[in-house]
């Protein structure tokens, strides 16, 4: 089993395949400028990528007076990657090109009876379905990424103590080492937030973006942070810490145990929304709730979505209000971070219009250089899929690493 990391062997010719990616297409005259390495040197290189199929000549741009400069692509056809996002509501798993293009998925409801060991032994079946659907095997396959809920130890390749997870069994879970075992390819497990912007990053169209912060709102707040196309990352998996940021002092209960009171999570999540709409449900103030589901604990975030675009208005009460209390807590991390984009995904952003409108408008109003400093808002690119899709990316990423 081959790392990846050892593909490229030579550092420069690391930063040159990165150079290309970043670009999605480029010329022998940007590589040199921007490498400063010599024309013998890069052109060394460039061969040697060539001629290892990571690169390919793609044409050619437009004179400046001499010959036309050759064009660069990185080879989708390289070969194959897999991305699998493990959360509280399902799990994932795509195959993909080496330009992340989608060529398969199958996607498991995470109920009672998908515990890990379930889990794998079915994803192993889809495997190897999904390969002998694209006319492959698995010695075409780079590696499989993991996208996970933490807490988790990145490195060592475990999934240590979520949260909320409906079936038992999902501690300390050996992960890359039993689907190691089971796949003969390498594994790589990351948090669910920063393969999910690694995704985002490349699937944009423009890759030249310095500073990026991504925010996922679903049952929980997750957050990534990005520096120039590289995860920033603290001594622990920090996934689900903006969620503990406090913005009221003597606000909530937490919702995990050992959280903070007042959390920014306890104000704003999928879960705390639910909570509210069935405590309306059974004072009765919204007839069209009553009408979604036939007992407060039927109530769940589609029907509220379905009552938000009626209008209903304690619907639209509950989502502005929850808005009000996101823009917040965004402005914080803007204020701190000063990221150039942030991007936002997860349900309460990417299937609530109105939610997604007015806590970014909230966000602006509280960031402290709105006058000197033009943050910009963007929705996730890849909606549901790019946790999985960024895992595939982190798979890609270990090329140049």
């Amino acid at each position: 089993m081959q790392l990846i990391q050892e593909i490229i062997a030579n550092p420069r010719a690391k930063e040159i395949y990165f150079t290309v990616r970043k670009y999605g297409t480029v010329s022998k005259q940007t590589l040199l400028d921007e490498s400063g390495l010599t024309i013998s040197t890069l052109t060394r290189i460039l061969d040697e990528l060539l001629s290892a199929g990571l690169l390919l000549e793609v044409g050619f741009g437009e004179s400046t007076g001499g010959r036309r400069p050759t064009l660069y692509e990185t080879n989708p056809a390289y070969a194959y990657l897999l991305g699998l996002e493990i959360s509280r509501t399902r799990a994932r798993l795509v195959l993909t090109d080496f330009h992340l293009r989608l060529l398969d998925e199958y996607t498991w409801n995470m109920d009672a009876a998908l515990t890990p060991e379930r889990l794998i032994e079915s994803l192993h079946q889809q495997v190897l379905r999904m390969l002998e659907s694209a006319s492959t095997g698995l010695d075409r396959v780079a590696g499989l990424g993991i996208g996970a809920v933490g807490p988790l130890d990145r490195k060592a390749g475990v999934i240590l103590n979520p949260a909320r997870f409906p079936a038992p069994g999902w501690s300390q879970v050996q992960i890359k080492a039993q689907l190691e075992q089971r796949l003969s390819v390498p594994v790589y497990l990351d948090n669910g937030a920063n393969t999910a912007l690694l995704g985002e990053y490349w699937a944009g169209s423009s890759r030249m973006q310095h500073h990026l912060l991504y925010l996922h709102a679903g049952i929980g707040l997750r957050s990534a942070i990005m520096n120039d196309g590289r995860l920033l990352y603290g001594m622990i998996d920090t996934e689900g810490a903006a969620g503990q940021m406090i913005i009221e002092g003597s606000g909530l209960p937490p919702q995990l145990p050992g959280g903070n009171a007042g959390a920014w999570e306890s104000y704003v999540s999928v879960h705390t929304l639910e909570r509210q709409a069935r405590e309306a449900w059974e004072q009765g103030s919204s007839t069209m709730l009553r009408d979604l589901a036939e007992s407060a604990a039927e109530l769940e975030f589609p029907h509220l979505v379905e009552a938000l675009q009626a209008r209903d208005p304690v619907a639209v009460r509950l989502f502005s209000e929850m808005a009000v209390y996101c823009g917040i807590g965004l402005a914080n991390l803007i204020n701190i971070l000063h990221p150039e984009e942030v991007i936002l995904g997860g349900p309460l952003f990417l299937a609530a219009d109105d939610f997604y409108q007015e806590a970014t408008r909230i966000a602006l109003e509280r960031t402290y250089y709105r006058g000197q400093y033009d943050v910009r808002f963007t929705r996730s690119s890849l909606g549901e899929r790019s946790v999985a899709a960024g895992a595939c990316a982190m798979v890609l990423l270990q090329l140049t690493s």
